[in-house]
């Protein structure tokens, strides 16, 4: 055994220069021992700061990620076979490719071009979009891994590129520069080691955030000092979360081993930028692909939309038909073939191998051949086509000036163009309440300290119900509990502050001084919340003014009097505690905690003040729609903090289940607390909630709110918002305790329901509720939810949002889901939602990078749902329907032609038309249908919201419009066949221009003319097929339409009128041309073309004006508005042309009848129609949605 270990220490030893090696423990396996298992077996990693590994003992290599970043999927060498194998994982693919090896294999009527060309062209395009869209990932990661860094190695500074960098090395980084990888902060150049960071590029997060070094590495800011640094960071594994870092390091000073903890305030992310500090130093633990950003690339769950899965759906019902075709086919040649004289005409003798040949294998690859003759029904080109339209049609959701935010400068963002159509077919809205409904801008508007409420009035802390008397000059006095009150709010926060000159921040010029050398005007606040931004901007106003934070020393000016807290602790905020804290050294000695949090995670906690009084004044506060904390405090006698301070190292720096000790610290310290009071803080609803919410409403789709805030606040922002309504009977599920007490009360629920006869019920329930509800009694609360107009549910955890989003999607009628939320605890619910939507709000980025969709605000989704989802469903319901009824068109005759050539295979149309068929002859005009279509102006689908329903529930994709589609594609396959035989086949005069004799017919009159003219009359039908479903004209749409047609002709002529030398045979000299210098046919192709369509035709104007739905209705208001709208839309771009475009807007109205003219009030007949309001604008600068009056008063 010995000896194996000297081999391996040997092995190991030798390996050394190159990697960087681990402290050998026994307890590691073999595998591990030799170095093939990766470092992640272990839970965590040793890091030796600038690779300084000890001199004794055994060591074993650990393989950590070199520092390049890989986003992209090829490379030069592996490009081709993987790209194909992707996409022969496509079933059509796959299935075309193997019906190109058949013709390859086999005698088959058709050339293997005729597949493998489009194959190949679609194989083609497609790898030549991947390649570039790798390319440029590529050249990306070029960009950033050949970036210059400066390393500390040998004892000086050196130059090199960031993909050099290995796990230990320390790394300079300078001012304004970002990270290149995931560093351990060892020291700045300011003396407490501290710095400033922010961290836009990985969650949107603009504020400043403050970094720590530990006090043993903060004192070596120099090179030299480094090089003499001995210290070794011990952490976990990779993992993505960018807020979570849990590790120790171990110094050595003087031979003794001092250990710190580490947490994610000493971890530099890379991507994150350094601000307001000179330089860093840091050492590299997480590299490349294992850095917290790398991890975080992780591709989301592919989403798959209703149409697409309805296209599936009907490839594989054609799929029957070609198989049905094929083998009936098959089974007619045998049976005609019984008769001898068909079975070896004189004209077709038999080889000497086709009559020893099986029968099998002769049935077999007979149907091969006519499987290889029909496979046309199956639209190849029908992907490409539906990517092409998905792709370029999303270009028009960012183009779209109506969903561009203005103050913002934020335009609407696609993540992903594989949900368009979806967007069109919502049922239901899953929306958060911060941030999305309201404007996450908050307002300080009263406080409870001690049991009585304040004011803010004239920058003074005045009690309710007194008013302010005293002068303006006049010094504000505060004393005893509502300064105790207002320093708890100065203190216990995570604000940073930023100045006019924030270079003086650096070095060891004091913070302080800005404060004492500039106005207090230059100072500004920074937060990640909001909320703790408005407090302490709040306490300034009132006198109490946090002036910074330098090292573990906080300062506050109490009326202009400088007071210094030492910070001690602070316990970090966390969605399961719902409250943060700091313990403080006060300028007397004495030690001091300041909680602030939700009141259901503080007043449970506390012992003395006035409890119940500040519980009513929290209540009061969240039914007038304020946002409420509860501020408390603890103070610690000397024996207390010395077993708190133990209690919170030891968590600190446990390596193993660091979360579960922090928690037992957290809630050991945080109880008998004193409340000092209450906060109530504002925020504003966004612009048109109300309106876009009535909108969503009259379309069909059900609205639910999911919330974090207490019950109180979230029914007061859902009344104001119009979620509820005043009439609205609201049902309540809150505080439920037991399963069986949950039961009972939604059994109550639902017999209410029933009961009352009332139209609209709306829901609240809250997350303790919600829990128990989901556990056991899934359907009859889905049931309780279903008969409701509105459901509101509040005190929600992130994952509940998702689980909630997830019942909803797996209920039986399997209802098409939307989440729309601006914050990282709403990404859950995004990703779960068969549509998810960020908004580009003030908490980060977390929610718009993992969205399907992104938007500025709100109100905007009305026109993304309303105007973009009807316009994309429309689209490309109508491409997939009209694709397959264009292959029925071009297959059937080929079916129908095998009856009239005893099933000898024989193509009906050249291989040059065979190909090109789809690739060119009528792939343009459905492309730009699916791209400009509008069956109803978009102003008229903003104003009437009903609309919607027209296409929901998957309408236009039904069974029964698949079904008439597909019939119709056969009826005019008949036509052509049939009208061609019956108008040329018979009747030779027909033929001829008088001159052309009957003995000629043979020549005249053969296989190619008459497969020419049934091509060409299908040609032209499909496309004017296409014109006649066409609303929306542009001059893109005639320019494909008619210059289609014409092509088709000019290629004929080319291809049919000059000897092509490259041909092998060429059947179609000079047919086309022949056959196109008749009149005849010239009047049968204008005969043929008529029968088709003429049908449709008088189908469109029988249910127009007999039985027309309320889209049709609507498209005449459409036209006639369609002019004057646009001359409107032009003058109202511009905010000083609003007033005149109202009145223009209730003039069209009262012309085309929307509006009475002689009434100023709308019946109640008429509320249905929305009507503009003569208070509210038509148009604006900002035109996302027509301004909806709500539904109690609308003013015409």
């Amino acid at each position: 055994m010995c000896d194996v270990y000297f081999i391996y220490d040997c092995i190991v030893r030798s390996l050394m220069p190159f990697t960087s090696p681990v402290l050998y423990s026994p307890s590691l396996s073999l595998r591990q021992f030799q170095g093939f298992d990766p470092p992640h077996q272990s839970d965590t990693r040793t890091v030796y700061v600038a690779n300084r590994f000890p001199q004794h003992g055994h060591y074993i290599p650990q393989r950590f990620a070199d520092n390049r970043i890989i986003s992209s999927k090829y490379t030069i060498w592996n490009f081709i076979p993987k790209n194909l194998f992707e996409q022969f994982r496509r079933i059509a693919n796959f299935y075309f490719l193997i019906i190109f090896l058949v013709q390859l294999m086999i005698d088959t009527p058709t050339s293997p071009v005729t597949s493998g060309l489009p194959l190949f062209f679609v194989i083609t395009v497609t790898a030549i979009k991947q390649g570039y869209e790798d390319w440029l990932r590529h050249k990306a990661d070029n960009e950033v891994n050949g970036a210059p860094v400066f390393v500390v190695r040998s004892g000086s500074l050196v130059q090199t590129r960031s993909k050099n960098i290995r796990v230990g090395d320390i790394v300079r980084v300078a001012k304004d520069e970002t990270f290149p990888a995931d560093l351990v902060l060892l020291s700045s150049d300011r003396s407490e080691g501290t710095c400033h960071i922010t961290t836009a590029s990985l969650d949107g997060e603009t504020n400043l955030k403050t970094h720590y070094s530990v006090a043993e590495t903060a004192i070596c800011q120099s090179v030299s000092q480094l090089e003499t640094l001995q210290a070794v960071v011990e952490c976990q594994q990779p993992e993505a979360d960018l807020y979570r870092f849990v590790g120790r390091i171990t110094v050595t000073h003087n031979g003794e081993d001092i250990v710190r903890p580490l947490g994610p305030e000493n971890l530099l992310l890379r991507g994150a930028r350094l601000k307001n500090t000179k330089e860093i130093f840091g050492v590299a633990v997480y590299t490349g692909m294992e850095s917290k950003m790398a991890l975080n690339y992780k591709c989301k769950s592919q989403k798959r939309s209703a149409v697409e899965k309805s296209m599936n759906t009907f490839l594989i019902i054609y799929l029957g038909i070609l198989l049905s075709e094929a083998v009936l086919s098959t089974i007619l040649k045998y049976a005609w073939q019984a008769e001898e004289k068909w079975d070896e005409p004189f004209y077709n003798q038999k080889t000497d191998q086709e009559k020893n040949s099986s029968p099998i294998l002769k049935f077999i690859s007979d149907f091969l051949a006519f499987l290889v003759l029909y496979n046309f029904i199956i639209p190849i080109s029908l992907y490409v086509t539906v990517e092409m339209q998905k792709f370029l049609g999303s270009f028009f959701i960012g183009w779209d000036l109506d969903l561009y935010h203005v103050e913002s400068d934020q335009k609407a963002q696609v993540n992903t163009s594989d949900l368009n159509e979806e967007l069109g077919q919502v049922e239901y809205v899953f929306t958060d309440k911060t941030g999305t409904l309201t404007e996450n801008e908050m307002q300080f508007r009263e406080c409870s300290i001690s049991g009585i409420k304040y004011q803010e009035v004239n920058g003074k802390l005045v009690p309710e119900g007194r008013t302010d008397d005293s002068p303006d000059d006049s010094a504000p006095t505060l004393v005893g509990d509502e300064l105790l009150f207002l320093k708890a709010v100065s203190l216990c926060h995570t604000v940073q502050i930023s100045y006019d000159q924030p270079d003086c921040l650096s070095g060891a010029a004091d913070p302080f001084s800005h404060v004492n050398g500039f106005s207090s005007n230059e100072m500004e606040y920074y937060a990640s919340s909001p909320d703790e931004k408005a407090l302490v901007e709040a306490a300034k106003r009132l006198g109490v003014t946090f002036t910074g934070i330098r090292g573990d020393t906080m300062e506050i000016k109490t009326f202009g009097k400088p007071e210094k807290y030492k910070l001690l602790h602070v316990l970090e905020f966390d969605a399961n505690r719902r409250r943060m804290s700091v313990i403080l050294e006060t300028p007397s000695g004495g030690k001091v905690l300041f909680t602030k949090g939700a009141e259901s995670s503080v007043l449970p906690f506390a012992s003395s003040g006035e409890i119940e009084k500040t519980r009513v004044h929290v209540d009061e506060f969240a039914l007038r729609g304020l946002r409420t904390l509860v501020v408390a405090c603890r103070h610690f006698s000397p024996q207390e903090y010395i077993e708190v301070d133990k209690f919170l190292k030891s968590a600190r720096t446990a390596l193993q289940q660091r979360e579960e000790r922090l928690q037992e610290a957290f809630s050991y310290i945080e109880k008998d607390l004193q409340v000092l009071g209450a906060t109530g803080v504002e925020d504003k609803l966004q612009d048109k909630v109300q309106e876009t919410i009535e909108a969503l409403r009259l379309a069909g789709i059900k609205v639910w709110v999911l919330t974090g805030d207490k019950h109180e606040t979230a029914v007061s922002v859902s009344l104001s918002c119009g979620h509820f309504h005043r009439t609205m009977n609201v049902l309540e599920l809150l505080q439920q305790r037991s399963d069986n007490e949950c039961a009972e009360q939604l059994r109550r629920l639902a017999r209410r329901i029933k009961e009352d006869h009332v139209i609209q019920h709306g829901l609240v329930v809250d997350g303790a509720s919600l829990s128990l509800a989901l556990r056991e009694h899934e359907k009859l609360f889905m049931e309780v939810c279903k008969n409701c107009t509105a459901v509101l549910c509040c005190r929600m955890a992130p994952l509940q949002k998702a689980k909630v989003v997830r019942l909803l999607k797996s209920s039986p009628e399997k209802p098409i889901t939307l989440a729309i939320g601006d914050g990282a605890n709403d990404v859950s619910m995004i990703q779960e939602a068969h549509v998810g939507i960020g908004i580009m709000g003030k908490e980060g980025r977390q929610a718009v990078r993992n969205s399907d969709y992104a938007i500025a605000r709100f109100r905007f989704l009305a026109k993304l749902l309303l105007v973009h989802g009807h316009f994309y469903y429309i689209r490309i319901a109508t491409l997939v329907q009209y694709f397959f009824y264009k292959n029925v068109c071009f297959t059937t005759p080929q079916f129908l032609y095998q009856f009239f050539c005893l099933f000898s295979q024989q193509t009906l149309y050249d291989s040059v038309y065979l190909t090109l068929y789809n690739i060119c002859f009528t792939s343009l005009p459905i492309l730009v249908y699916s791209l400009f279509e509008q069956l109803v102006h978009p102003h008229v689908l903003q104003s009437k919201p009903v609309l919607y329903r027209d296409i929901s529930r998957n309408a236009l994709l039904s069974f029964r419009t698949f079904l008439y589609w597909t019939i119709l594609g056969f009826s005019h396959a008949f036509v052509f066949f049939f009208g061609s035989y019956i108008l040329m086949g018979e009747d030779t005069t027909l033929m001829g221009n008088g001159q052309i004799l009957r003995a000629n017919r043979q020549l005249m009159f053969g296989n190619w003319t008459f497969g020419t003219l049934v091509f060409t009359v299908m040609v032209i039908t499909v496309t004017l097929k296409l014109a006649l479903e066409t609303h929306f004209w542009t001059w893109i749409n005639h320019f494909v339409t008619w210059g289609s047609i014409a092509f088709y002709f000019i290629f004929s002529l080319f291809y049919g009128g000059i000897i092509w030398p490259f041909l092998h045979t060429q059947d179609m000299y000079f047919v086309f041309v022949q056959l196109l210098s008749s009149g005849s046919a010239w009047f049968a192709i204008i005969i043929i073309v008529i029968t088709c369509l003429f049908p449709d035709v008088v189908k469109k104007v029988f249910y127009r004006h007999l039985r027309p739905t309320s889209t049709q209705k609507s498209q005449s208001l459409s036209a006639q508005q369609a002019q004057a709208l646009s001359c409107v839309e032009s003058l109202c771009c511009y905010q000083h042309g609003q007033s005149g475009c109202s009145r223009l807007a209730r003039l069209l109205e009262q012309m085309t009848g929307h509006c009475p003219t002689t009434s100023n009030h709308c019946d109640a007949s008429s509320r249905s129609n929305r009507c503009w309001s003569d208070t509210d604008n038509f148009y604006s600068n900002d035109r996302s949605i027509l301004t909806l009056s709500p539904i109690e008063v609308t003013h015409c």
